[in-house]
């Protein structure tokens, strides 16, 4: 968990970040079938969010014993989520309405904070961090442009996050909801994009 990463912070062309991406049934392998991914940063130099719904064969408390941290509480049950196809070897921790300053944080939202540093995972073992969080392996990167295409090429469903279903909603079941906040079943959306 000690990697950073930088982002653009310029306010000025955040256009989708605090957003979800619902994957479209055209995106149909990998990591982003059937996803959901939160949107920390977008700005001209590209974008990178976290994916919240694919759980990996891994548990957070296998997360603290590879790390040699020792948890106050059993996170066997807590999955650890893919979080996309980039750093797959460094820990991300979404988190919310914590005021603690870690050692490397992004302020996405004044209510959520995305976290790299092994600070936060002791905090959390120790029952001392957020109680709001979701653990991540790697995240999703997109170029320059690169979003605003897939945009256009109708890969994905665009919406204001909700940090409820980031932090409330059983992984499986977070597509879906975010989904409906549109009026939309996922279940009924046709892979072919209709042009007039």
């Amino acid at each position: 968990m000690s990697g950073r990463f930088s982002v653009n912070t310029a306010k000025s062309s955040d256009c989708l970040r605090d957003h979800f991406l619902l994957a479209m049934p055209g995106l149909s392998e990998g990591i982003f079938s059937q996803s959901i991914t939160y949107i920390c940063e977008h700005g001209e130099s590209g974008a990178m969010g976290i994916v919240i719904n694919q759980p990996l064969d891994l548990t957070v408390a296998e997360i603290f014993e590879h790390l040699e941290i020792t948890p106050r509480k059993d996170f066997s049950r807590e999955a650890v989520m893919a979080g996309g196809p980039v750093q797959i070897d460094h820990g991300f921790v979404l988190h919310r309405n914590c005021a603690t300053a870690w050692e490397s944080s992004l302020k996405v939202t004044p209510e959520i904070t995305l976290t790299t540093s092994c600070d936060i995972l002791r905090a959390i073992a120790g029952n001392e961090g957020p109680a709001d969080h979701l653990i991540a392996l790697g995240y999703a990167g997109w170029a320059a442009g690169q979003l605003e295409q897939e945009l256009s090429d109708n890969s994905w469903l665009t919406l204001p996050a909700n940090g409820d279903i980031i932090f409330r909603t059983a992984p499986e079941r977070r597509l879906g909801a975010a989904a409906a906040l549109l009026g939309i079943d996922m279940n009924l959306i046709s892979g072919e994009a209709g042009h007039a």
